[in-house]
């Protein structure tokens, strides 16, 4: 198709691009030609575009001019989209290949990759893998499209059925919001994926399947890096966790959205809050147990993670069961060593997510200093000013758990050499499990994103469109500060409840709905399409020392420490000023 740069026709429309270029072709014209006539060269692939503020697929036609900006495999809408297309020819292979296996996209990997397992028959052996990714070559080699379609949600209900996803069947009849759903076919497959997809299966290069435990990994690239696959790499710490929190769900009877949406319906949600509670505390008992069983005197707890990871309310719940071993634990924030602002404006430091940020020889001087048995006054920031503070005289007694919590605490850069026998690390995050179904996941990201739009809501005064505005910056630093050093703790927690998604929605959707800045709201729109499968649940049967309350408010841990702690426990040997 040729395309001209004349003046318009009334049978042509125009597609104007950010750099200020015009393309104009034939009414109907695919999104995908426009967007390859003005990107020839791409180094990545466009995985869609959006289109007057509105995201469409780039088999979608341009039936009117329109403003244009094409979504790179580098955005993250784009990966979004490619890792959902990838998922969905994954599925196709599998139903080809072995029509007798039941796929389950189960949860991400720090490296990039989805873990997958099948059911209904053994795991795949290594040579089943290879004859599966070679089929899914093959298809990819075909360039076949990757068709959508409008069907009756009666038709659409009748093919899960049919295909063995009752619990699909049962979801799209209670959250889609019209009578017909849209079904994406690759092969035989007809599928629902929750979101756009690429046009046809030639845009899905990069990917590889390796074997993993008893089941396998869908490997794909990171955006960073769009055209790479990151080496595998041994997660097993995260793993167990994700074994550990699934061995959760099923004891819950909770495998899906949908299940979810049951106890809900059958009035059995009040149960799952408390089992997922009693879960939590018995973890941090055991966590407790752990480090209680060192028998090491003064001892320095680290307790690290991403945004929304639940890590105050963790370090508050984990002193509560130190105290009961009998140990004398002190909460630090970290935060109270960050640089004042004017130094961190003479360094050229922009935000807190540098380790640069925090005073080093400060930190390191006094932690020396207090598991010396001396005597030390901590500092308190004020983030208002920017201004760091004189807080109160500390000296550890011979029982006493420092317990230090921040973005930082897991960088091996942070401690002098002298006190790494005394440590215990702890890395703290809300790994989602909960799957909305077999091959759709709920983002542990989204999870934590969502926490904090609420918390900002109710607590710091921000919209929901100051929380989404500020989130990228935030990823970045937790790619570059967190998620590289999580390999370094000896426990991991997670905080991640089955239910918050339903709790959390009454709170976030009036929040998302407020947001007005047109590339903001796609991202609120997102976060809303997702919400809406998951029955609303209100929250007065929480808990009050939930980690959800962190978030929500009510909980009776708020303010907590440092007083009444310090009046319980150091009145009995910690010398404070």
């Amino acid at each position: 198709m040729a395309f001209v740069h004349l003046a318009k026709r009334r049978d042509t429309v125009q597609a104007h691009f950010p750099d200020g270029r015009t393309f104009e072709g034939p009414a109907g014209t695919l999104l995908a030609e426009f967007v390859r006539a003005a990107y020839p060269d791409a180094p990545v692939p466009a995985m869609a575009a959006i289109v007057d503020d509105a995201l469409c697929e780039l088999a979608d036609p341009l039936r009117e001019d329109a403003q244009v900006r094409p979504v790179f495999l580098t955005d993250s809408d784009g990966i979004r989209i490619y890792t959902r297309s990838l998922s969905f020819l994954l599925a196709a292979a599998v139903q080809k290949s072995f029509p007798d296996a039941r796929l389950i996209i189960d949860h991400s990997v720090p490296f990039g990759g989805y873990y997958c397992r099948v059911a209904g028959r053994p795991p795949f052996t290594p040579e089943e893998l290879s004859q599966l990714e070679a089929h899914m070559r093959e298809l990819v080699t075909a360039d076949l499209p990757i068709g959508r379609e409008l069907v009756p949600l009666a038709e659409a209900q009748d093919w899960f059925q049919r295909i063995g996803l009752p619990h699909k069947a049962a979801l799209l009849a209670q959250g889609m919001d019209g009578d017909r759903v849209p079904l994406y076919r690759l092969g035989e497959l007809r599928d629902y994926f929750f979101g756009p997809m690429v046009p046809s299966t030639g845009y899905l290069k990069y990917f590889a399947l390796t074997p993993y435990h008893n089941g396998f990994i869908l490997r794909f690239p990171r955006r960073e890096r769009p055209t790479e696959l990151a080496p595998p790499e041994d997660y097993s710490p995260l793993w167990q966790v994700f074994e550990e929190y699934g061995h959760w769900l099923e004891l819950l009877g909770l495998y899906d959205a949908w299940t979810v949406n049951e106890a809900v319906r059958t009035g059995r949600m009040a149960e799952v809050i408390l089992v997922s509670e009693a879960l939590h505390e018995q973890r941090i008992a055991q966590i407790a147990q752990t480090i209680a069983a060192r028998g090491m005197g003064r001892q320095l707890v680290l307790i690290a993670g991403p945004s929304s990871s639940g890590k105050t309310t963790f370090t508050k719940r984990l002193a509560i069961q130190l105290l009961a071993h009998g140990l004398r634990p002190y909460p630090l924030s970290l935060d109270d060593y960050f640089l004042p602002r004017e130094e961190m404006v003479r360094r050229g430091l922009a935000d807190f997510d540098d380790l640069s940020a925090v005073d080093l020889p400060l930190f390191q001087g006094q932690m020396e200093q207090l598991f010396a048995g001396k005597v030390v006054r901590l500092p308190r920031y004020d983030f208002l000013t920017g201004k760091r503070e004189q807080g109160a005289e500390l000296r550890l007694a011979e029982d006493a758990v420092l317990l230090v919590e921040g973005l930082h605490c897991l960088n091996p850069g942070l401690l002098p050499p002298g006190l790494g026998g005394r440590t215990f690390k702890i890395y703290v995050s809300a790994l989602t499990q909960l799957n909305l179904d077999d091959h759709v996941r709920l983002s542990t990201t989204d999870t934590r994103l969502i926490r904090r739009i609420v918390r900002d809501a109710a607590f710091r005064g921000y919209s929901a469109e100051n929380t989404l505005r500020l989130w990228a910056n935030v990823r970045r630093g937790e790619k570059r500060h967190v998620f590289p050093y999580q390999g370094e703790a000896d426990v991991m927690f997670n905080s991640a409840l089955v239910y918050e998604w339903s709790v959390l929605r009454k709170r976030a959707e009036p929040l998302l709905l407020q947001v007005r800045h047109p590339r903001l709201r796609l991202e609120a729109e997102r976060l809303l399409g997702m919400l809406r499968w998951l029955t609303p649940y209100p929250e007065e049967e929480i808990p009050a020392t939930s980690i959800l309350r962190e978030f929500i408010g009510g909980g009776i841990l708020a303010g907590y420490f440092p007083s009444p702690f310090e009046r319980a426990t150091w009145r009995r040997g910690c010398a404070r000023g």
